[in-house]
């Protein structure tokens, strides 16, 4: 068939369809002819819309058009799958998924936009309140589709608000000396030493679970940090690594804990060099729900803020810490903290330099109870929150 220059044409075919518009098919390069989606008012028209094409095609541009015709939430389970994450990580994925990312569920991946985003975005933001967690799910959406646009299904990724995916941080909360003290007698004999060890060791929570008799030298107060236990959202407990390979560390305790690390031994712990050092009162490895119901009461008791988390004593432990004469370095080794960037720029710490640093928060510690004390002394009418040690 000639075009309307009076040329044969080398590249698609046009034929007029019974509404007197026109078609236009082309070649893809597996050789498949597919129509355009839309018809023509001229042959003219449909011409020009296959040089375009066949330019696509010649310039690697090209894109099969059904290629995005896959399910945004098969092909995001299957995302998830195939990658080597953590099982809270995996579980984090799934509920985002389902609670923040389903309103992409039914779609394609092509039917995704830019647009769309941008308006499901504000629909979370305005109707959610959920400002953290829409920044992990937008993280989410946007790697997914990335791996969509390298596995050639979208031309490009619909993703392009800027800073989208930053949380800001809110301003962590810290507590006194008196108040954790305070925090530790009220949450009960059997989970004391859990609260000093978040604060003063500054453990993880998760890294408090799996501790053992064989971690612990009471000797020399040094507590080994080898591995982590986290609780998934089905309730069971998964053992695994650290969240990065300086949370893999000694940590050396300052003096005053000595007693506390001994009674709890004797007392709470589990027997045997693989006994777990923090179980529930039947016995049992601590539950997460358990232990927050007691820390929410104990925060109560104390007067804390409802937004004190039991995760806010690692900056109190950081805070007192630098207070007592730690280098940024000391702290982050002390919380089994790294970064590349950290690296570079931190000045080694030694073991040697971690005993100056328990010595400096022991004095510290020591210091603020002795004050708390002298004030109740000072008003009779008050609540001595300090225990002498």
């Amino acid at each position: 068939m000639a075009n309307s220059k009076g040329r044969r044409r080398r590249f698609g075919a046009i034929r007029r369809l019974p509404s007197g518009r026109y078609q236009a098919r082309y070649p893809g390069p597996d050789g498949v002819m597919r129509p355009a989606p839309i018809t023509f008012e001229t042959t003219a028209d449909a011409d020009d819309w296959l040089a375009e094409k066949q330019t696509e095609i010649r310039r690697g541009e090209w894109h099969d058009p059904e290629a995005g015709a896959v399910s945004f939430r098969a092909y995001a389970d299957k995302w998830v799958d195939e990658r080597e994450i953590a099982p809270l990580t995996r579980d984090l994925y799934r509920y985002l998924l389902d609670k923040h990312l389903f309103a992409f569920a039914e779609s394609d991946l092509d039917e995704i936009t830019a647009p769309r985003v941008r308006e499901w975005r504000a629909d979370r933001l305005r109707t959610a309140n959920a400002k953290t967690m829409t920044a992990k799910a937008y993280r989410l959406l946007k790697a997914i589709m990335e791996t969509a646009v390298d596995d050639e299904l979208i031309t490009r990724n619909p993703c392009r608000i800027k800073g989208a995916g930053k949380e800001k941080a809110a301003e962590r909360r810290i507590a006194t000396v008196a108040q954790v003290d305070a925090l530790a007698n009220a949450v009960g004999m059997r989970w004391r030493l859990m609260v000093y060890l978040g604060a003063y060791g500054p453990m993880r929570p998760e890294e408090l679970a799996g501790l053992r008799r064989r971690d612990v030298d009471l000797d020399n107060l040094r507590v080994r940090v080898r591995l982590a236990e986290p609780e998934r959202m089905n309730g069971r407990r998964v053992q695994g690594d650290t969240k990065s390979q300086a949370g893999t560390r000694t940590v050396i305790l300052p003096a005053f804990l000595h007693r506390e690390l001994r009674w709890h031994l004797q007392t709470y712990a589990e027997s045997g060099p693989d006994g777990l050092l923090f179980v529930g009162e039947k016995g049992a490895p601590f539950r997460r729900s358990t232990f927050g119901r007691r820390w929410r009461k104990a925060r109560e008791i104390v007067g804390m803020p409802e937004g004190f988390r039991f995760y806010d004593l690692r900056h109190t432990g950081h805070t007192l810490s630098t207070r007592s004469g730690a280098t940024l370095k000391d702290t982050m080794v002390r919380a089994g903290q790294s970064s590349e960037k950290a690296a570079l720029i931190y000045q080694h710490s030694d073991d040697e330099r971690q005993e100056e640093v328990a010595a400096g928060l022991d004095a510290t510690v020591r210091k603020a109870r002795a004050a708390a004390a002298q004030r109740a002394r000072d008003k009779p009418s008050g609540t001595n929150l300090a225990r002498d040690n």
